[in-house]
């Protein structure tokens, strides 16, 4: 099994682990710290980084090429997007429809899936590529695993955030890989000055480098 497919299962247990804490379903209700989402529709939203790479392995294979994962998010629709614009409301909608069955639900759903992904990651080729139903265009199934584990390692510190919890604990391969695209993401939206400043002169720095 590839690295990256390794890291994004750790990854994945962790996340199955924080979803199933009395915690969270403790504040299932309650508004998360992101505008207009619960903490139930939060929860659901990081669950989607589960289901989402199983629905992309059952869906038939691709002879397109695969485009990178830089282009990926040049493609995306959602960055930059306002809070009402479509992209944004249809996560929100989806999140809490899927939210809707409880935590309890949501739990077992999540780990049933990393049970079944276990093996059907481990089965697949090397060079796999796989259709992007969210996307405009295939990528590699690696690259895939790379888009989700940032989705993962963001939206667990977005729940953690809500519960006044610290980030639970990723594997530090699955930061790096986070840290490392969302610094390249922030050089091609703010600039390579911009971001060097941010990370190695406050006094220069600008307001924001946010990559997304």
């Amino acid at each position: 099994m590839t690295p990256i497919r390794i890291t994004y299962l750790a990854a994945a247990d962790v996340t199955a682990a924080f979803l199933a804490a009395p915690a969270v379903t403790a504040a299932w209700e309650e508004p998360s710290a992101l505008a207009d989402m619960s903490v139930g529709a939060l929860a659901a939203h990081l669950a989607r980084q589960i289901f989402n790479v199983e629905r992309v392995l059952a869906e038939p294979p691709t002879t397109q090429d695969p485009i990178s994962v830089l282009e990926h998010y040049a493609r995306v629709q959602w960055i930059g997007a306002a809070h009402d614009d479509q992209p944004n409301v249809v996560v929100r909608e989806t999140s809490a429809g899927r939210a809707a069955a409880g935590p309890a639900t949501l739990a077992a759903d999540v780990s049933a899936a990393v049970g079944r992904l276990r093996p059907a990651l481990a089965a697949e080729p090397d060079d796999r590529v796989v259709p992007v139903p969210w996307g405009s265009a295939p990528l590699t199934l690696d690259d895939l695993l790379v888009t989700r584990l940032l989705e993962i390692t963001v939206h667990s510190d977005d729940l953690a955030a809500s519960l006044g919890q610290p980030l639970p604990p990723l594997p530090a391969e699955a930061i790096d890989i986070t840290v490392t695209l969302l610094a390249r993401l922030a050089v091609r939206r703010h600039g390579a000055e911009a971001v060097l400043r941010a990370l190695s002169r406050s006094e220069r720095a600008p307001a924001s480098i946010a990559a997304l």
